[in-house]
């Protein structure tokens, strides 16, 4: 699937939007490594970008990005609109990470 055909709009500029499918997702649950939280911290009593953290979202993203993708894909979908992230904390150090939107087809208008 093509990433330029998955907006967090309501259309597709240039496309024509012939057939919704419905909702589309995909979810991970991510927690960081006892070295990773102790790493994230020794980085916290400096302050400033917490690297180990903003890696640790930055994977959860990507990976439920790549879910919700694969999903549209199997519904037949070529593009995704009103694509939306949620996270929520399942536990104390444990976050689900939640992609999703509608799976649309589309053509060339």
């Amino acid at each position: 699937m093509d990433r330029s055909l998955i907006t967090t709009s309501i259309g597709l500029d240039g496309y024509k939007i012939t057939k919704q499918l419905g909702v589309v997702r995909g979810i991970t649950v991510r927690s960081r490594s006892v070295v990773g939280n102790f790493a994230g911290g020794i980085q916290s009593l400096f302050g400033g970008r917490l690297s180990i953290y903003v890696e640790l979202c930055e994977n959860a993203r990507e990976e439920a990005f790549q879910l919700l993708m694969q999903h549209a894909q199997a519904m037949g979908a070529n593009a995704v609109i009103n694509m939306r992230y949620d996270a929520n904390e399942v536990m104390n150090g444990i976050t689900e990470v939640l992609a999703y939107g509608t799976a649309v087809v589309v053509e060339k208008a």
